[in-house]
């Protein structure tokens, strides 16, 4: 066997040997850090201020960092708004177990400075209890809630998906004046929708969804209100 690939017939070479693209990391390392950089590059997309080198941090230099077995607690990210420095948020990685009450108390002892904290985002890997649920539900700043399954692909860079753009208040209400039309008159999207949460959208925030035009179709635009 060729140390860049392997010969077949004909001496042809086919490829680099397959054992070259075996990841010998431990998955759980290499599952928080897929999750860990798709909540990186959301918070960049919501505003925040996220280094670059943190997103392009390679899972090599992850696992230096961190280890096979990361510890929950230094994979949190506390960061500002860029527009906005008092506007800060924290991601709080959970453990496997069910979260239960205790869990989200024990968080909320932890938090300081909650005065300045305007949002939370916990990653779970397993089903959160509805005790836990209302106690989230008590932070006096907006919680968010992901499993980290769901977070292991950015699904803003799906090639299927089509652009999204969260218009300002005032483009909102110049989309409005254009065609005079109410809020209530344009297509839904649902807060629970994946884009939605992504992007971390209220009721009433308006997105501009604009398709790419392929072979046999054209590029078109339409806009949606989220309720």
């Amino acid at each position: 066997m060729e140390e860049d690939g392997f010969e077949g017939e004909g001496n042809v070479v086919l490829g680099p040997c397959l054992t070259s693209y075996v990841d010998n990391g431990s998955s759980e390392s290499h599952r928080y850090y897929l999750a860990r950089r798709t909540v990186l590059e959301m918070l960049r997309d919501r505003g925040y201020a996220v280094p670059n080198s943190e997103i392009e941090l390679s899972l090599q230099d992850f696992r230096a960092i961190h280890g096979q077995n990361p510890d929950l607690e230094r994979l949190r990210i506390s960061t500002t708004f860029r527009s906005d420095p008092l506007k800060r948020i924290l991601v709080i990685f959970c453990g496997p177990g069910v979260v239960k009450v205790n869990v989200i108390r024990s968080i909320a002892s932890q938090i300081v400075n909650k005065d300045t904290l305007s949002g939370l985002i916990l990653i779970v890997q397993n089903h959160i209890t509805s005790q836990a649920m209302k106690a989230v539900d008590l932070f006096p700043f907006k919680a968010e809630i992901f499993q980290i399954t769901d977070l292991l692909v950015n699904i803003t860079k799906h090639v299927l998906k089509p652009k999204h753009r969260i218009l300002t208040d005032q483009e909102k209400r110049r989309l409005l004046k254009k065609y005079n039309i109410e809020e209530k008159q344009l297509p839904r999207m649902l807060r629970k929708d994946a884009i939605a949460r992504y992007y971390g959208l209220e009721k009433g925030q308006v997105v501009k969804v604009s398709y790419g035009g392929g072979e046999i179709t054209e590029s078109h635009v339409t806009y949606r209100c989220v309720w």
